[in-house]
């Protein structure tokens, strides 16, 4: 063959690699990046001039590609990918360097590999814009739904607030007069179910903000000392130990101090229900560069990865139905939101959950 025909041939070869990877990127499902980039890898490898004897190594987005047989000793041509102008990984072309030298790359192989890249690149940048979009989409969702659910719960709030008063003093009223154990026993689940129900308007109307808040400056610990007085008969019944550990008992806080406890009691009473026996809910506090932090930490199950992220949506319960009304965590998260705080959680060691909550300085 012709140094003519052969190098003719080659770039052929170079063309149609480029053809091929373009049509690949066109119809690359964005989901599937792994198997897009294998594709490309392959056609790439088509395209050298030693295409049995070499290998192609693709590292981009946290997926490694290898195609052809490994090699420890190589010479390479590398080109970086880059997105939105930063490093995201790189392409190798390999020869055994037992039969071939970096020489034997071809110039025409060096500006293919960059622009497999420059493509590599530009997928991942709309990868990225999709995904943003999508994010932003969600969003605007949630919001959406959010500003219809506090107007609905707002005025369901309003409206059950009043029967619910009555039927549990009517029913203190029976209970007062009848002297029947087996009826008391009824009117006691009548009560212990009303009241119950209104536990649920209150955390409605937290929820849709209807209680107006009452900012100031207050010390940390007497509240946090309160909330676990509040819930130490729940402690006892359950065996379960509270510890309370503050960098500074004179530690103050800016925060309306009834939504405060109802943050505290409620993620508390959230590590108590899921608590073991004879484990132990540790509450620190400290002051310092983040702010205030406020961690509660149980020895339970942990919080399963596939739900992390509904575990603060509306009416959203692992608990089964009469133990809990799914809108704990979701008016913890809106209270937290108004003070310009901020909420996450992360796995205790070796078990649990620790839930962090920082306010502002």
């Amino acid at each position: 063959m012709s140094s003519i025909e052969y190098t003719l041939r080659e770039r052929l070869k170079e063309l149609t690699c480029m053809y091929e990877v373009t049509s690949i990127i066109v119809n690359s499902d964005f989901e599937k990046l792994e198997l897009t980039l294998k594709s490309i890898a392959f056609c790439l490898k088509k395209a050298l001039q030693h295409e049995h004897e070499a290998e192609v190594f693709i590292s981009c987005s946290e997926i490694t590609i290898v195609i052809g047989q490994p090699l420890r000793d190589y010479v390479h041509l590398k080109a970086p990918i880059k997105v939105f102008n930063e490093s995201n990984g790189y392409i190798e072309v390999r020869y055994p360097s037992s039969s071939y030298t970096e020489n034997d790359f071809l110039e025409e192989e060096i500006k293919l590999l960059s622009n497999v890249c420059l493509e590599i690149g530009n997928l991942i940048e709309r990868k990225q814009i999709k995904e943003k979009e999508e994010q932003i989409r969600k969003k605007m969702e949630w919001n959406d739904r959010l500003n219809i659910l506090g107007e609905i719960t707002a005025g369901i709030a309003h409206e059950l607030n009043t029967p619910l008063t009555s039927i549990i003093g009517f029913t203190e009223l029976l209970d007062e007069q009848i002297k029947d154990e087996i009826i008391q026993s009824d009117l006691s689940k009548i009560k212990e179910n009303a009241l119950f129900c209104r536990e649920i308007v209150k955390k409605l109307m937290f929820f849709a903000c209807e209680v107006p808040q009452q900012i100031k400056e207050i010390l940390l610990n007497p509240v946090l000392e309160n909330v676990l007085n509040l819930l130490s008969p729940a402690f006892k019944k359950k065996d379960v130990r509270a510890s309370l550990i503050i960098q500074d008992a004179n530690i103050g806080i800016k925060a309306d101090e009834i939504q405060l406890t109802q943050v505290l009691f409620n993620i508390i009473m959230n590590a108590l229900y899921y608590s073991p026996a004879k484990a132990t809910i540790e509450v620190r506090a400290s002051k310092g560069e983040k702010g205030i932090v406020i961690l509660i930490a149980d020895q339970g199950p942990g919080i399963d990865q596939t739900i992390s992220d509904k575990i603060y949506e509306p009416f959203y319960t692992t608990k089964p139905v009469g133990d809990g009304s799914g809108l704990g965590l979701s008016v913890v998260h809106g209270i937290m939101s108004s003070h310009k705080g901020s909420i996450s959680f992360y796995p205790n060691s070796p078990h649990g959950t620790v839930f962090e909550l920082c306010f502002p300085n």
